[in-house]
């Protein structure tokens, strides 16, 4: 066959293959002869800020050599991977400091001989519970196609660029097609959108500022119809008029359709700022004929070949024509022109039209006028100049009235203080907190003086100052508060649920939710548990109460997925094992680990403990007998108030932590007192039957030597438990800590088990010879049992009556104590098991390599659902790896090695098990602090409270840091952007 006379396609294929693949091996090739220029190898970046300015300027000097190797790093480009080999120690350092450099505009990378090429997708690592974190280490070197690694030639971490050489050719081209798609795609659903003021102005003006152009004074406003008549009290003055003007606040001023129908005020507007161009609008729509109008329309061509500008053509691409400005605004009559009136669209003629219209004199008059307005409005030198600097004024001073008002909401809202009294009618008595307040603040201040004068006079009628104002205000602050946590919690994303439940003064039942997150955002890392609000409930089973528990969470938008804990009291319907709420939470999301609240099974141990024994529900009747004898009677009670100087008696109560110990505190340490106190009143008292109390409780009671003895023992044990229970309740409380404390409790049991009893003896006999009682137990009458004829005849061992107390008293709650914490903290057994290896760094490092793997599998399969796992545990393994070696002597608690963490950046899996681990709750302490508030807020006097406003004083009132880092000014505009008459703030 002969030979071709020219290459066929595939020859030319392969030769240009070949050029390709040679030119990419020989690519860098020479770099190691060329000197080249900092700023040229990073063209795209600062080099100021990045730290080369170090270098920047230098001079050479020939006559000493030891500026040489200087001058020749000064050329050397420290941001590519291949020089850092080679890098002094001041060039490492800056590079260390500003980090790796990225060329964002590079999306891929040349493509290799397999047609593979890098790709800017891998700067990012995606975790296995969906997070994405930074790969700020991943480096791609200049030319070519390999990875390097910054941790062999910088220091002990990995860090990588990326660097591109696309030519300026390409740039202009992907530039050129990013803006013709752009052009094709604009205004094409425009027909379908109703646009606010703003909106259709948006992308018209991007270097402007809205406010300049008055914008603002039409924006964010809502039109109210239908609102209700009763709010008059709380409206502005403007009367009738405000219908009118709340139709115009949704016009688009700068719509031309709309220009015949524009009140004063818009025109001022309208004229100040002139008409506005849609600058991305190159070409409107074409006609039938094909043609379009087109943005060269714009520029009027003079005879000697000059350009001027047509600032009065404007062009609507909602109706597809062209308007003369200034004609169609300042027109006389009725105009043939389609200029001035429904505007003009024949393209064809387009041109020859515009020259014919700038030419007439009713158009160079109107232009005229036009730019003689929009300067006397520039120099304020309006006929309403005055009008104007009034109208100003009194908007200042409507703003300044309401931020006093709403300091007034703040302050009593956050010290839980009640509003309104019997009448809303300034200067008049019993008219309440806030209109006091608001009177005391006239007193001094000129703003609120002349708001209050203009009421007495009569000069205004909608002062602001009513009831439904001020629920408006608490509703917003409590809003933005809400808002504010919503959005703190989403960003930390996981989180735990706390709830209990208490009834209300107008007996309703009321569950409050409580939200426990970990806050990554501040340093050091916080804790944080908060209020979100009450939640008025009918159904109190478990399922009722789940179901309102998933409701809130859907209105908040939170993800009942990403709920890593749940902390509940002992209630049945709570914990329940089948029916409770966290069988229900654990069906939906296995992951939401449960936690029974550690203050409430101390108490119930405690509980257990009192009612072990007949003995011990002795010693507390005695107690409550006490306390009920002198609280009953005010004289009884001076007795005991002249007898004792340091704490009084207290009542024991089922349900309060602290009920136990306090009551038992205040006749422990004052036990002599109080006897003085029973016998004097045995010895005064008329009634025969408090006279005979008073004596059985001084003899037989608080004087038996056996009650003495049950008072030193049960205060040490109540003294233990209380300290353990008040370290529980605080908000930052951590399970690992819990475990601790509840382990060191049990301890001490242990322990006072063997010793308590002979150290109580002592103490007690000390206060029986001081109270000069005998020390001695009190013995039963031993009854002898007739025995039969054929019975056999043993002697029976007698026990003492000290070891009978000992062994049938004391013994017995201190072997019911240790039984109950191991019982009802048997939940923290299995924490510790899942958990245990986080807990402490003495802890991470004493497990071996295979403990260690085996802990961290077990840990992903707990946090595992479905087939979404939080973390992965193999990279888990090798992070703890690293990190038992690494981790500073000090940081010792988990929260100290998450901060670690998070300075360090390089242990996602890690991070991930630590915030998890520190989620869980411990206590329901934080609900319990916002029935306090409860109680203070609807309280008897104030039982028909909303809910809505209940919720609203609550939040303000328990989550107040908040309160303070709320704009104001914003607060206003939200406030003036709801009811479309309140124009007289705008």
């Amino acid at each position: 066959m002969p030979p071709r006379k020219y290459p066929s396609g595939y020859d030319k294929r392969m030769k240009k293959r070949k050029i390709e693949q040679f030119v990419q091996t020989q690519s860098g090739a020479l770099d190691k002869f060329i000197v080249r220029e900092t700023q040229d190898l990073v063209e795209n970046d600062n080099i100021n800020d990045l730290g080369l300015n170090e270098y920047e300027n230098e001079n050479v000097d020939d006559q000493n050599n030891e500026f040489d190797n200087q001058s020749m790093l000064m050329n050397l480009n420290i941001y590519d991977p291949r020089t850092w080999d080679n890098l002094d120690t001041k060039s490492r350092d800056i590079l260390v400091k500003n980090g790796p450099i990225r060329d964002l505009l590079v999306e891929k990378g040349p493509k290799d001989k397999l047609g593979r090429c890098f790709s800017s997708a891998f700067y990012t690592r995606h975790l296995s519970n969906g997070e994405k974190c930074d790969r700020e280490w991943r480096s791609k070197r200049p030319s070519g196609s390999y990875i390097f690694g910054a941790a062999v030639a910088v220091v002990s971490c990995c860090r990588f660029v990326f660097f591109s050489r696309s030519c300026s050719t390409d740039k202009r081209k992907k530039k050129r097609k990013i803006e013709q798609f752009v052009q094709t795609q604009s205004g094409a659903l425009d027909k379908f959108i109703v646009r606010e003021t703003q909106d259709l102005v948006e992308n018209s003006i991007e270097n402007d500022n809205i406010n300049d152009l008055g914008l603002n004074e039409y924006a964010n406003e809502n039109l109210n119809h239908n609102e209700n008549d009763n709010e008059n009290e709380n409206e502005n003055i403007l009367g009738n008029e405000q219908p009118n003007q709340s139709m115009l606040m949704n016009l688009n001023i700068y719509d031309p359709r709309t220009w015949d129908n524009l009140d004063t005020k818009s025109r001022d507007i309208l004229v100040e700022n002139g008409p506005i161009r849609d600058l991305l609008v190159e070409k409107g729509p074409k006609d039938k004929l094909g043609r379009c109008f087109s943005s060269a329309f714009y520029t009027g061509h003079l005879s000697n070949g000059e350009k001027c500008d047509r600032e009065w053509l404007v062009y609507s691409k909602d109706i597809d024509k062209v308007f003369c400005f200034c004609c169609k605004l300042f027109k006389n009559g009725f105009k043939k022109s389609f200029l001035i009136n429904e505007g003009f669209n024949d393209w064809m003629h387009l041109s020859a039209r515009l020259k014919e219209h700038e030419t007439t004199n009713e158009h160079i008059i109107n232009m005229s006028t036009w730019l003689d307005l929009r300067i006397r409005l520039k120099n304020n030198k309006t006929i309403d100049k005055n009008i104007q600097e009034q109208i100003n004024k009194e908007k200042e001073h409507w703003k300044k009235v309401l931020q006093r008002i709403i300091s007034v909401v703040k302050y009593l809202a956050k010290h839980n203080l009640a509003f309104r009294g019997t009448n809303e009618r300034i200067y008049q008595n019993h008219n309440g907190n806030f209109l006091g307040l608001i009177e005391m603040i006239a007193e001094w201040d000129p703003v609120m003086q002349e708001h209050v004068r203009r009421i007495d006079h009569g000069e205004i009628h909608y002062h602001y100052l009513g009831h439904s104002i001020q629920n408006e205000l608490i509703s917003m602050l409590a809003s933005k508060i809400k808002c504010a946590i919503v959005q703190k919690i989403k960003e930390d994303k996981y989180f735990s649920v706390i709830l209990d439940c208490t009834p209300d003064a107008s007996h309703q039942e009321q569950m409050t939710l409580i939200l426990r997150c970990v806050d990554i955002s501040t340093s050091p890392i916080k804790i944080e548990e908060f209020f979100i609000e009450f939640l008025k409930v009918n159904d109190t089973s478990g399922q009722g109460l789940f179901e309102e528990l998933q409701n809130v969470l859907k209105t908040l938008n939170l993800d009942i997925d990403n709920v890593r804990g749940q902390g509940y009291d002992n209630g049945s319907n709570m914990k329940g094992r089948h029916q409770g709420v966290q069988k229900k939470v654990l069906e939906i999301n296995p992951r939401a680990l449960y936690t029974p609240c550690g203050c409430h099974s101390l108490n119930l141990t405690l509980c257990d403990m009192a009612n072990c024994c007949g003995k011990a529900k002795d010693f507390f009747g005695v107690i409550q007998r006490i306390y009920t004898l002198f609280s009953h009677s005010t004289k009884r009670w001076q007795i005991l108030i002249n007898n004792i100087k340091g704490l009084t008696v207290k009542p024991l109560s089922a349900t309060r932590w602290e009920s136990h110990i306090e009551s038992v505190k205040a006749i422990r340490f004052q036990t002599l007192e109080i006897r003085e106190a029973l016998l004097q009143l045995a010895e005064t008292d008329n009634d025969s039957k408090i006279r005979s109390e008073a004596d059985s409780l001084a003899t037989h009671g608080i004087g038996n030597f056996e009650f003495l003895l049950s008072m030193i023992i049960w205060y040490d044990i109540l003294f233990a438990v209380n300290l353990i229970s008040k370290y529980l309740q605080s908000k930052d409380m951590l399970i690992d800590i819990a475990i601790d404390q509840v382990k060191g409790l049990i301890r001490f049991f242990e322990e006072y088990r063997e010793v308590g009893f002979t150290q109580a003896m002592t103490i007690a006999k000390e206060i029986a010879t001081e109270m000069e009682i005998d020390s001695v137990f009190q013995v039963k009458r031993q009854i002898r049992r007739k025995r039969q004829f054929d019975e056999n005849v043993n002697e029976e061992t007698t026990q003492s009556a000290e070891e009978s107390f000992r062994i049938n008293y004391f013994l017995c709650i201190v072997d019911q104590a240790i039984g109950s914490l191991k019982k009802r903290f048997e939940q923290y057994k299995a924490y510790e098991d899942i958990f245990g290896f986080l807990f402490g760094s003495e802890k991470l490092n004493s497990l071996d390599d295979n403990n260690l793997k085996a802990c961290c599998d077990n840990l992903e399969i707990v946090l595992k659902y479905k087939t979404f796992s939080d973390l992965d545990g193999k990279d888990l393994y090798g992070e703890l790896k690293i990190l038992r070696y690494i981790l500073p002597k000090e940081t010792k608690m988990a929260i100290d090695i998450l901060n670690f963490l998070k300075i360090r950046n390089c242990f996602p899996n890690a991070c991930i098990a630590y915030r998890i681990l520190l989620t869980i709750p411990v206590t329901v302490a934080s609900a319990e602090r916002s029935f306090s508030k409860l109680k203070l807020l609807k309280s008897y006097l104030r039982s028909t409270m909303s809910q809505e406003r209940l919720n609203g004083l609550a939040l303000i009132s328990i989550e107040n840091d908040f309160i303070d880092k709320i704009d104001v000014k914003g607060l206003i505009s939200d406030f003036v952007a709801k009811n479309a008459r309140r124009t007289i703030f705008r």
